[in-house]
């Protein structure tokens, strides 16, 4: 529209300049018929066909649209592409979660079964089939293996930061130790620190999952 616009605006700069030629030299009349009949032709003959394309305007309008619809396209392609790495990484640590979870302790029952083994060699040695003068002897090698049964486990826990407490003479701390009762205070027991241990309390990797049972020292009420 803008390009046929400044066509028109320029022809009729034409035309006035024509008639203004005529009438100096005595010509006709710019405004007379043949004048008005021959601009009349000249403007059929020179104007643009009406089937030009779109302006240059619209054309960079259009490139632009495609332009920008493509990007859209590559866009979402890209995003449905990360939504669906996304996906496949959440199934994949979910399942590294279960897996953990079934088959965390996979070491420490591996050792454990050294430890049964063991246990299950000792046993034998109480078969019906020993006779009455080899009970020396076994009851020497079930010591042997006892002993060696407790070694093993030691070593067990030790490697899998499994650590049981010893807390006679420490301070009483409800975050480590269970309260069964009082006792009175002897030589050389302070007041309020441990007395006797009555059963074992065991930490894992510094975190207590089981807490010792003891008895804690007190003073004792003298009479009057």
């Amino acid at each position: 529209m803008a390009a046929r616009s400044l066509w028109a605006v320029q022809r009729l700069q034409r035309l006035l300049a024509s008639g203004a030629v005529s009438e100096s030299r005595g010509w006709l009349h710019p405004f007379s018929t043949a004048t008005q009949r021959t601009a009349g032709e000249d403007c059929s003959s020179e104007d643009p066909p009406d089937g030009l394309g779109p302006s240059l305007a619209e054309q960079a309008l259009r490139l632009k649209a495609v332009k920008l619809e493509k990007e859209v396209q590559d866009l979402t392609l890209r995003y449905q592409r990360a939504v669906a790495d996304c996906e496949n990484i959440r199934r994949r640590t979910q399942r590294c979660v279960e897996d953990a979870k079934i088959f965390g302790i996979q070491s420490f029952c591996k050792d454990l079964v050294e430890v049964a083994d063991i246990l299950e060699k000792t046993a034998e040695c109480f078969s019906d089939g020993a006779e009455p003068q080899d009970h020396k002897l076994t009851l020497e090698k079930v010591f042997q293996g006892l002993s060696l049964l407790e070694a093993k486990l030691k070593s067990v826990f030790t490697k899998h930061g499994l650590e049981k407490m010893a807390p006679i003479g420490d301070k009483y701390d409800p975050h480590e130790h269970e309260l069964i009762c009082h006792m009175p205070a002897g030589v050389g027991v302070q007041p309020g620190t441990v007395a006797l241990v009555r059963q074992d309390g065991y930490k894992l990797h510094g975190r207590t999952i089981r807490l010792a049972q003891v008895e804690v020292a007190v003073e004792s009420q003298r009479r009057l």
